[in-house]
């Protein structure tokens, strides 16, 4: 399978730079039965659209503000840096992106904003390896009160990073420090939907997988076969295989929110469809043709051209369902990516 059968034309006005306001006042797609559904629908309205003793499972990830500014210290000019950290090694160490990473070298000290200084002492492929000069318990609390949230290229080529993102591109599920870029079809909920969706009998349960480098990076093979996942950590504990499988027993359907929760669960489950605890680093690829175990229905946000995402989504719902669901999304103006409008889609 080619990486171009997943392209298609994007309007740039379609592309989203803040989130609606309320959160549940997006737009939301809704895909059953192998065909689109004409209602105009919100998230708001999800309550009429789940059934008792179905659950929804979210990602609790926590986005780390990973994006530091500096300028190195030594060399003939001053040089600007940008850096995106991207994952702890230990001893200190962390992988980044960087900018401008071809005038970095071995040995090159930056000195970031909050005070914190750090070597880049090894290039990998298009990262690079940072020492910094504190644990790294200390260094996420410098994060949290002077790093950028890492918003995705997209957003950023239309504005700057500003104080608004730090509560925007957070879900009100996140709890647990470690993802770079946000679960984004988890952005869409808030407590008063929650809790109506509670009351309705809607079953929730949660598993972190928390979000890497990978949902930056182009397809750049021609071939789908030919890519490789970047590797992410992940956790399904025991509570949430249990919650799986108390729903499915009493006749709920399993809803992953989000691409990334969908992943994990996929990870996690054995070819006989049950699912275990797991904890480690996951590179699964979602493409056409993938047999699902566990995951019913998928809300999911809308998805980069050629995107490993978009691969997914073609895989839960077939070829033809994608392309009719994104000729649909398109002709009707919803909003595209993270900040954008959302889908409910069934196998």
């Amino acid at each position: 399978m080619l990486v171009s059968d997943f392209d298609f034309d994007l309007p740039p006005a379609l592309i989203a730079d803040r989130p609606a306001v309320p959160r549940e006042a997006a737009r939301l797609l809704y895909f059953h039965g192998g065909a689109i559904d004409p209602g105009n629908w919100t998230v708001g309205d999800l309550p009429a659209l789940l059934r008792p003793n179905d659950l929804l499972v979210f990602n609790d990830t926590k986005v780390i503000p990973a994006r530091l500014f500096g300028r190195r210290e030594r060399g003939p000019a001053e040089v600007k840096v940008e850096a995106l950290l991207l994952k702890p090694l230990g001893q200190r160490r962390w992988t980044a992106m960087a900018k401008p990473a071809r005038r970095l070298k071995p040995g090159d000290r930056v000195l970031f904003e909050g005070g914190v200084a750090a070597e880049m002492i090894e290039r990998q492929g298009d990262q690079l390896i940072f020492a910094f000069d504190r644990e790294d318990a200390e260094l996420l609390l410098v994060l949290e009160k002077v790093g950028a949230m890492p918003l995705p290229p997209y957003i950023m080529a239309q504005r700057a990073v500003d104080e608004r993102d730090r509560t925007d591109y957070q879900t009100i599920f996140a709890e647990k420090l470690g993802a770079i870029a946000a679960p984004t079809a988890g952005l869409h909920f808030t407590q008063p939907l929650l809790e109506r969706l509670k009351e309705m009998g809607v079953r929730t349960a949660s598993v972190t997988l928390h979000v890497g480098a990978g949902t930056f990076l182009p397809v750049k093979v021609e071939r789908v076969e030919d890519h490789k996942m970047h590797a992410e950590w992940g956790e399904v504990t025991p509570a949430a295989v249990e919650a799986v499988q108390a729903s499915r027993a009493a006749g709920g359907r399993i809803i992953a929110v989000g691409t990334t929760s969908l992943r994990l669960l996929e990870s996690a489950a054995r070819a006989d469809g049950t699912l275990r605890p797991f904890q480690g680093e996951t590179d699964i690829f979602i493409t056409p043709g993938f047999q699902f175990h566990v995951a019913e229905g998928l809300i999911t946000n809308f998805h980069l051209p050629k995107s490993t995402l978009l691969m997914l989504v073609a895989a839960f719902v077939g070829l033809e369902g994608q392309r009719a669901i994104y000729r649909h999304a398109v002709g009707k103006g919803f909003r595209f990516y993270s900040y954008g409008d959302t889908s409910l889609l069934f196998r």
